[in-house]
C-alpha cells in the first residue's frame, strides 16, 4: 500500500490546471480593468459632450429670445412724435402732436417728471397717445451738416488785392472773439454781422474760407437758398435751429452765402412761396437783433446783389459793417496773378506786367481761369513750361467766354 505522504501530496498533473485557472483569472481581471477604464473614459467623454451640448442649447435659447424680442420690436406700432405744451399734474400733460392737434394725455409712471417741460419732445403711444418716452432735442439734418469739420486750405496769403478788406473782416470777426476785453474797456459792443458785397468772382466766398481757416472757433456755413422751404414755417424753424446750434457751439462764425435768396425786399403783392420766404427773412431779422443776444456768434453773409436786399437787413445792429470787394485794379491784378503763377513753371518771355495790362476788367476768378487755361495748354502740347503763347491763347479764350457768356452758344446737334 502506498504511504500516507504519497496519498496527500499533489502531483504535477494536478498543479497544472490550477496554474491555468490562475492565469485565466488574471487575464479576465485585466480585460475587465481595461473595459472599465474604457467605459470610464467614454462616460467622461459623454459628460463633456453633454456639457457642450447644454451650452449650445443655452446659446440657441438666448438667440431665440433675442430674435423674439426683435420680432416684438418690429411688430410694435410706431410712436407719434409730439411736444409738451403744458403740465397739468404729475400724471397728465397737454401735448401737441406732429400733425398739430392738441391732446390731454397721461404720462408713463417710469418717466422722470422733472424731464417734462414745455417744449420737450416726447414719444406718444399710437393708440392711447400716452407719453412713453422723452426724446432728445434733434437738429435738422441740413443744419447739422452745415457745421464745418475739416478746415479749408485757403488762407489770407492766397488772396491778392484785398488787403484792406482782410483788415476790416479781422477787426469785425476775429478781434471780438480773440480779445473781447478791448471792447469792454471802451464800453462798446463789437460788430455782430458783416456783409460782403461785390461782383461775382471777386473773392467773397474765398475770404470767408480764409476766415474759417484762420480761426479756432466753430464755423457753420450754409447757402441761403437751402433755407427757402416748401412748407409753411419750415424755413423759419431752420433759421432758429441754425442760430441755436451756433450758440451751443460758441464761439462760432455763421456764414450765409447768397443771402439775397431770402433777403430780398418785401413786396405787397406776393405769391404763397414769396410769403414763406418773407417769413424766413423775418425769423432771420429776429435772430440777428432779437431778445436773445448772439454773444460770441458772428455772422458773415455774402451777396452780389446788394441792391435788392431788404432795408431792415442792412441797418446797423444787424450788419454793422458792409465790406465791398470791388473788381481788382491794376495792383490787385498783379498780386492775384503772382499768387497763381507762384508754383507754375514758365518761360522767361512770360511777363506779369504784360498780363496785368491785358486783363483790365477781369475778376479774380477770371484771372485764375486764365492761369489754369495756360497751364492746360502747355500740358496738352507736352511742354514742361508754360510759354507766352500759352497765356495769349488762354487770354483769348477767357475774353471770348466773357463776351459770349460762360457756356457760349450750344452746338446745333447737342440735343439730337
Amino acid at each position: 500500500m502506498p504511504a500516507d505522504a504519497d496519498a496527500v501530496a499533489p502531483s504535477d498533473d494536478d498543479a497544472l490546471p490550477k496554474r491555468d485557472a490562475d492565469s485565466l483569472s488574471d487575464r479576465a481581471l485585466a480585460e475587465l480593468e481595461r473595459d472599465y477604464k474604457d467605459l470610464r473614459e467614454q462616460a467622461q467623454q459623454l459628460l463633456t459632450d453633454r456639457m457642450h451640448l447644454e451650452n449650445e442649447v443655452n446659446a440657441q435659447k438666448d438667440k431665440i429670445r433675442r430674435l423674439d424680442e426683435d420680432i416684438r420690436t418690429l411688430r410694435t406700432p410706431p410712436h407719434v412724435i409730439g411736444n409738451v405744451q403744458d403740465i397739468i399734474d404729475d400724471e397728465h400733460i397737454v401735448v401737441r402732436s406732429s400733425n398739430g392737434t392738441v391732446f390731454l394725455v397721461s404720462v408713463n409712471r417710469r418717466i422722470d417728471k422733472d424731464s417734462l417741460k414745455p417744449g420737450t419732445r416726447v414719444a406718444l403711444n399710437q393708440d392711447t397717445l400716452a407719453v412713453v418716452e422723452v426724446l432728445q432735442d434733434a437738429w435738422d439734418p441740413l443744419v447739422m451738416g452745415a457745421e464745418l469739420i475739416e478746415r479749408p486750405d485757403t488762407t489770407y496769403a492766397d488772396m491778392g488785392g484785398v488787403d484792406e478788406q482782410i483788415v476790416l473782416i479781422k477787426e469785425s470777426i476775429e478781434l471780438p472773439l480773440n480779445d473781447p476785453g478791448a471792447f469792454l474797456r471802451f464800453g462798446i459792443d463789437p460788430p455782430s454781422g458783416v456783409l460782403l458785397v461785390g461782383p461775382p468772382g471777386c473773392g467773397k466766398t474765398m475770404l470767408a474760407k480764409a476766415v474759417a481757416s484762420s480761426t479756432e472757433c466753430t464755423f457753420i456755413r450754409l447757402v441761403a437758398s437751402e433755407l427757402a422751404q416748401k412748407y409753411i414755417g419750415e424755413g423759419g424753424r431752420m433759421v432758429r435751429e441754425l442760430f441755436d446750434l451756433a450758440r451751443e457751439r460758441t464761439p462760432a462764425i455763421l456764414f450765409i452765402d447768397e443771402i439775397d435768396a431770402i433777403g430780398a425786399k418785401r413786396l405787397d403783392t406776393a405769391t404763397s412761396g414769396d410769403r414763406e420766404v418773407q417769413r424766413t427773412l423775418m425769423q432771420l431779422l429776429a435772430e440777428l437783433d432779437g431778445f436773445e443776444a448772439l454773444g460770441n456768434v458772428k455772422l458773415i453773409a455774402a451777396t452780389n446783389r446788394p441792391d435788392i436786399l431788404d432795408e431792415a437787413l442792412l441797418r446797423p445792429g444787424r450788419f454793422d459793417r458792409i465790406i465791398e470787394i470791388p473788381m481788382p485794379n491794376e495792383d490787385a491784378r498783379k498780386a492775384i496773378i503772382k499768387i497763381h503763377l507762384k508754383g507754375m513753371p514758365k518761360t522767361r518771355d512770360v511777363s506779369i506786367k504784360g498780363l496785368v495790362e491785358k486783363t483790365g476788367g477781369f475778376s479774380g476768378a477770371e484771372l485764375k481761369a486764365m492761369c489754369v487755361e495756360a497751364g492746360m495748354t502747355a500740358i496738352r502740347a507736352g511742354r514742361d513750361k508754360a510759354s507766352k503763347s500759352d497765356f495769349s491763347t488762354a487770354l483769348r479764350d477767357v475774353k471770348k467766354k466773357r463776351d459770349t457768356g460762360a457756356a457760349g452758344e450750344a452746338p446745333a446737334d447737342l440735343w439730337t
